[in-house]
């Protein structure tokens, strides 16, 4: 077990860089398998979960070369149809990518149900619903999503998706890449990893226009040839930092940042306070008061992203006056929230409603990593807090936070990353 041991109360200062996107890579690694060439993709993420698509790609016959830490080469030309093994899959969400990527690519998928982060329930209904439009007949079988296209292939279709789903658009948009025909994607996801996907998918051949847009039209063709790309930055970690700053104090410059993408999460932290300067790719963040309470509600882009939900509310647990959190994506992300009342935070949660009182001050002990962002959430109070802090399963946050130690190191916190096993005593902290 991975665990952070921090010692709080200092704030941070000086520069951090921000890595590729965790969302848009690990849709855009299983998208190499459409590609008849070498795909040379830059920027991307030295985490987990890229670790483990590259590995489940590896064994499925792709030749991978990583030229430096975040530029690899992949050639798909002579994978075979095979399947993904099991035991990877099982461990990463992003693995249900296989399914559209596979479905295009050879006309038949099965890959195991997908892993990932325990935060509740994610159902993959709107993907099969886009999958069945093109054409595809698809069977939940003993823990597999089977998957197969008709003999003369998948054909275009008009896709209405029920709710605004990122998965299932960029899932839908794999498939289609390579189908006969037109497919249209209503009520798509805007975020900004579906249009970096979409580029992707564009610079190799692809004819997507809309990504970005609630209507997303996909003309398919007979193949995609290799290139190179560079994946965008991350809007998550960048808001991680930004977030922690608020939270912890200090003066903070976050580059290798698309501004644009950061405007729901630099409106919140001005309103509540912090001083938030945007350059052309750098975001500067300034805190020395007491923040301000707010009120949140997550929704898709360009809402208020729900994977920052937890890092904000630790930024409401010290505000003064009362906050309000609502979460309209997922039904069960506050299960962080009582880690944070351990530390001395004030939370009541009513369903998808979090009531946060703010108090003056958070206190180090040992807490848990639910998931990767809960996690992230964590290190923020453990940053903030007086005391020493102890974050146990701190694996879920290396599944999208590349390099988190040496940066925060960087902007002068005190955290070291230790391998304790499993059920060992924690030591003491606070």
């Amino acid at each position: 077990m991975t665990q952070y041991v921090i010692e709080g109360g200092k704030p941070l200062n000086g520069i951090v860089t921000i890595s590729g996107a965790k969302n848009a890579a690990v849709a855009i690694l299983p998208a190499t398998l459409l590609v008849n060439g070498t795909c040379r993709i830059e920027n991307v993420p030295d985490i987990s979960d890229v670790r483990l698509l590259l590995e489940i790609l590896d064994s499925m016959g792709a030749e991978i070369h990583r030229l430096s830490p975040n530029t690899i080469e992949i050639c798909c030309r002579n994978v075979r149809e095979s399947e993904a093994s099991d035991a990877l899959v099982r461990r990463i969400r992003a693995s249900y990518y296989l399914i559209g990527a596979q479905l295009g690519r050879f006309g038949y998928a099965k890959v195991a149900l997908p892993g990932g982060c325990n935060f509740g329930p994610r159902p993959i209904d709107q993907h099969i619903k886009g999958f069945e439009t093109i054409g595809a007949e698809v069977e939940l079988q003993n823990g597999y999503v089977c998957a197969r296209a008709p003999e003369e292939g998948l054909t275009g279709g008009r896709v209405n998706l029920d709710v605004v789903s990122v998965g299932a658009t960029m899932n839908i948009m794999i498939g289609a890449t390579l189908a006969n025909g037109t497919t249209i994607i209503e009520n798509a996801a805007k975020e900004p990893h579906i249009v970096d996907l979409a580029n992707f998918l564009n610079a190799m051949g692809a004819k997507i226009s809309g990504a970005g847009t609630d209507v997303i039209k996909i003309r398919g063709v007979k193949g995609l040839r290799g290139g190179f790309y560079s994946i965008i930055p991350d809007q998550i970690e960048a808001g991680t930092y930004m977030a922690a700053v608020a939270a912890a104090g200090g003066n903070v410059l976050v580059q290798n940042v698309i501004p644009k993408h950061m405007d729901c999460i630099s409106a919140k932290l001005r309103e509540m306070g912090a001083k938030v300067t945007e350059y052309d790719d750098a975001i500067r963040v300034q805190c020395t008061g007491t923040l301000r309470r707010a009120n949140v509600k997550t929704l898709p882009y360009p809402g208020f992203p729900t994977d920052m939900q937890p890092q904000i509310a630790v930024c409401m647990s010290l505000a003064s006056g009362v906050s309000v959190i609502t979460e309209s994506i997922y039904d069960t992300r506050f299960g962080y929230c009582a880690e944070l009342n351990r530390m001395g935070a004030a939370i009541k949660v009513d369903t998808k409603i979090a009531v946060i009182t703010g108090v003056d001050q958070l206190h180090g002990c040992t807490v848990h990593a639910c998931d990767l962002r809960a996690g992230a959430a964590m290190v923020i109070a453990a940053l903030a807090a007086d005391g020493k802090t102890v974050i146990e399963e701190a694996e879920y946050i290396e599944r999208g936070y590349e390099d988190l130690i040496g940066k925060l190191e960087g902007l002068g916190a005190a955290i070291k990353r230790i391998e304790a096993p499993r059920g060992a005593k924690t030591p003491a902290a606070g």
